[in-house]
């Protein structure tokens, strides 16, 4: 797949070829979405906690007398069906987190890659960094190719000023090439990927190929 290399002024400059490995393989929706469920689960902290009737404050002691009141006999004040009383199979705090095959992990990064290129969503730019580390900078490129839209940038590696630039922007996210996220890639509206990181995401992934082929 051929595609065309940006300037951070947004004018054409050449083109680049991407892995049809990567970026042109068919898009399975299955594995991308057991990628999503397993990030947002992962992400999950897991604090919510209720009360049993065992743990709430209270007497013991019956409210009134078993019989001869004309009520309905219960017990104490504590009872699941008095206000105030304990819960009945609250949640308690857990661990959401779970883990899948690396393979099946891999393969939803280069299936979200593969839509967003087929989408012509993703879009290849010159290698560029922001050395003020100011927001106002980094915006007078990146509004060259997304404007007040969900934006993804994949960098080559963990550019620190690029990343501090960028901190101040909510609908922004600043990923690597070697620890790509399922949720955000797929929900970007526009991807930018880095000249540089196009190369090493291709190489990233050749693993993949390579054991293929040994089987």
């Amino acid at each position: 797949m051929e595609k065309k290399v940006y300037s951070v002024d947004g004018k054409e400059l050449r083109t680049v070829t991407l892995d049809d490995n990567v970026f042109g393989l068919p898009v399975n929706e299955d594995v991308i979405y057991y990628a999503i469920t397993n990030e947002l689960a992962n992400n999950r902290t897991g604090t919510a906690c209720t009360k049993g009737r065992a743990e709430v404050h209270g007497s013991n002691n019956k409210p009134y007398k078993q019989k001869g009141t004309g009520n309905a006999r219960r017990g104490d004040k504590k009872s699941p069906i008095t206000v105030g009383g304990g819960t009945i199979f609250g949640p308690k705090p857990r661990d959401f987190g779970y883990s899948i095959p690396k393979k099946a992990k891999r393969l939803a990064m280069k299936s979200i890659l593969s839509l967003q290129a087929q989408a012509d969503r993703l879009t290849v730019v010159e290698d560029f960094s922001v050395e003020s580390g100011k927001t106002k900078d980094l915006l007078k490129i990146l509004d060259n190719f997304a404007k007040d839209i969900r934006t993804v940038v994949i960098l080559k590696d963990d550019d620190e000023k690029i990343k501090r630039a960028g901190r101040n922007l909510h609908n922004v996210h600043f990923l690597s090439f070697n620890r790509l996220r399922a949720h955000d890639l797929f929900y970007g509206r526009k991807v930018i990927v880095l000249e540089s990181a196009v190369k090493s995401l291709s190489d990233f992934y050749k693993n993949d190929v390579d054991a293929k082929e040994a089987e």
